[in-house]
Formats: structure tokens, sequence, C-alpha cells
């Protein structure tokens, strides 16, 4: 993915730059309501909407678009800029939200700034029309059996892991997937496609595609950006129902803390060998609920 110019003024590029997929992903972030982060009611505060506006926008479905909506129609200091500026600065102090999504935000102003470039250039010519345009759609072209002409493929789980853990996941493939339990999951390095953008393959995968997440907790998984992505877009989703849809595994000693954002879940361990006679079933019977 291209990064946007370091000469170009974020504060000064409109937040019309940002596409509906940036926008649909901070609400993901910020429209559960917590206690322990903030969320879009001390963002709407933080851009200067009074009391009775926020009550009004409880009323959306989606009330972290409605309140960018609000604000960049109504605010001329509505920026890009401005926008990383509240979520990084008290009283919101999300600067996870803006890390992780930081490169698509990037990526969305450099297509907004190639737009204005081509816009003042006069057009060129073109002999011909080219006809070609890609047969298959990206979501249903991400994992090795998409089926282009029916329907996406679907997963019992997706398995989020980093590189060194992958022998245990392994096991797991052969434990899950070729006995009894006759379970599908959703193995990145094995079942998707290359070419495709990571952040918005793993989205549609978690949110679309798959019933649950299980996350493969190790040293190495607290050191990875990509499994920290995929496990807070997965907490993110469904607020209601977290102790079903995410599933903490542990296969191995650590060093480091447990993460605490997983220390409201069970955790299925494998590390203690009086559960260990068991530890395929119960992870099996959580994964095949419906």
């Amino acid at each position: 993915m291209a990064c946007v110019d370091s000469k170009v003024d974020l504060w000064t590029i409109p937040l019309i730059a940002l596409n509906m997929s940036v926008r649909k992903k901070l609400g993901q972030y910020l429209n559960p309501r917590t206690t322990v982060a903030a969320d879009w009611m001390t963002l709407a505060e933080a851009m200067g909407f009074t009391y009775l506006e926020i009550r009004n926008f409880e009323a959306s479905k989606r009330p972290t678009q409605t309140v960018l909506e609000d604000w960049q129609a109504r605010s001329s200091d509505a920026t890009v800029g401005k926008l990383l500026s509240i979520l990084s600065e008290e009283p919101v102090e999300r600067k996870d939200i803006v890390e992780d999504l930081r490169p698509l935000i990037d990526e969305d102003v450099r297509k907004y700034c190639e737009m204005l470039k081509k816009k003042a250039e006069p057009p060129v010519q073109v002999p011909e029309v080219d006809s070609c345009y890609p047969r298959t759609e990206e979501k249903l072209g991400i994992t090795l059996r998409d089926d282009p002409e029916g329907a996406p493929e679907l997963f019992d789980a997706f398995i989020c892991y980093c590189e060194r853990d992958f022998s245990f996941v392994s096991e797991m493939i052969r434990e899950l997937e070729q006995t009894e339990y006759r379970l599908k999951l959703c193995v990145f390095d094995r079942d998707v496609l290359p070419g495709s953008c990571i952040w918005t393959i793993t989205s549609e995968l978690i949110e679309k595609r798959c019933k649950r997440m299980v996350v493969v907790i190790s040293d190495e998984y607290l050191a990875s950006d990509a499994c920290d992505f995929q496990t807070k877009f997965a907490l993110s989703l469904s607020p209601g129902a977290r102790n079903k849809r995410l599933i903490p595994v542990i296969y191995k000693p650590m060093k480091k803390p447990f993460p605490s954002i997983l220390r409201f879940l069970t955790i299925c361990d494998y590390t203690r060998p009086c559960t260990q006679a068991w530890f395929w079933t119960r992870l099996a019977k959580a994964l095949s609920l419906p």
C-alpha cells in the first residue's frame, strides 16, 4: 500500500477524503459503549457537540458515522489532521485506533490528493475504450475455495496466530478438521489468496465469514501488530457476545503478562496436564455452537 506524501499537511485535507470503509472501521471501535476506553460520545464531546445533540445521536444505528457526517457538514476545521489530533489527545486518547487505521487513512488521503491533481490536469485523449474489468469481486475472491459464481466460503473459526506458533496451529488443524469434529478453520497462510490488502481481507473474514475466532496466545503473539489488530477488531464487533465469539488459547508457558483486553474471557489452557485429555473436545464443542 502506498503511503501518503510526507509533505502533505493533513490539517488541510477535508474529512470528506475518508471513505466509508475507514468510517465504518472507526465505528467498529467507537460505537460499542465501554467503561475502559473512550467511545463515540467522548469523541462527540471533543468535537464540540452539545449534550442534547449527543442524546439525539444515540438514536442512530451508527452513531460514530453520524457524528463524523455532522461534524463534516458544520465545521470548517473538520479535517483529517484535526480528527487524528482529537483521537490521540485527551479526553479521547485512542492512539490504538490511530495506529491501526493510519495506513488506511494515509491511503485515502493519497487517493484524494491524486483525484485533485487529475482534476487540475487537462483531459487526455484515449484512442480506444478498454472494456476489461475484474470478473471476481475482491470479497468473493479472497480464499482458496471461493466460488466467483456462488456464495462466499464460510468457516467455523478464524485462527489468529503469529508465525512462530504455526506448529501448534498445524496440530489444531489435525485435531479439529481431520477428526470426527470436521470443523472448517480459516488459517490465513493456507486459505487466503495472495495479492490483497491484509487489513481489508482479515476484517472481511472475521466479521462476515467466520462464526468464531480462536486466538493463540503466546509471548510472540503480544509482539505481533497483525494479531493485535485482529483481536481488537473481533472484540469491537459484538460486545454483548464477546464470550461466545472469541476464544483465547494458551499452548505453552508465557513470560509476559496475559493481555488485559482478554482477561474477561474463559481460556482454553493446553499447558495444564490435568486438562489436556479433554482440551480438544472442549474447544471443538465451543466452535460447533451456532
